[in-house]
């Protein structure tokens, strides 16, 4: 029988698979190395567009603020107007009620009856003088009660002070003001309450 010697074939065929092993190793690595290099481009470069619309974002914002900031100051001195047009729509409401006032002091006061001050706080009229008697002091309140433009009258203080002729009767009383419309409007306020 004759003997064939196959090593050297079989020596051939591994480093034949070896090369070849060797050559799909550095291939792998070349194609994984190109791979992790692309996949890095990839990230990068959606890192880069992701920061350029956060700063985009960043200055929309900004001038958002500053808008809103100036919307802000708009609304404060829109409210400051708004604030003086209504002081004046009140300052222009009342210049007739100040005459009626004055008016219906005149007219309220009877015979023997005397005002030294008058001093008013919003609404309500704060009224110091002198009478002859205590019934002239009611006969003044029964006037204030029956006018248009003044309600309530609140006698504070009476004294009565004994000079050598007269008794005078020194007064503080109290009374609010008000207009013949607000008289209506609390009317017709009742009225639809009651309905």
């Amino acid at each position: 029988m004759t003997r064939i010697n196959l090593l050297p074939w079989r020596e051939e065929l591994r480093q034949e698979r070896q090369k070849q092993f060797m050559t799909m190793l550095v291939l792998s690595m070349v194609l994984a190395a190109a791979l992790v290099g692309l996949i890095h481009v990839q990230m990068n470069a959606k890192i880069d567009y992701q920061n350029s619309r956060n700063q985009f974002l960043k200055t929309e914002i900004a001038k958002l603020d500053k808008e809103i900031e100036e919307i802000r100051e708009l609304q404060k001195v829109r409210k400051s107007l708004i604030e003086r047009m209504e002081v004046i729509q009140d300052l222009q409401g009342s210049r007739p009620s100040i005459v009626h006032l004055f008016t219906e002091l005149v007219t309220t006061v009877p015979n023997g009856v005397y005002l030294k001050t008058l001093e008013q706080s919003n609404d309500v009229l704060k009224v110091i003088g002198e009478a002859e008697s205590n019934a002239r002091v009611s006969s003044y309140m029964r006037n204030l009660s029956a006018s248009e433009w003044l309600k309530d009258p609140n006698l504070d203080v009476i004294e009565i002070e004994d000079k050598k002729v007269t008794r005078i009767s020194s007064f503080i009383l109290s009374v609010k003001q008000t207009s013949p419309q607000a008289a209506e409007e609390n009317v017709d306020d009742k009225i639809g309450g009651q309905q």
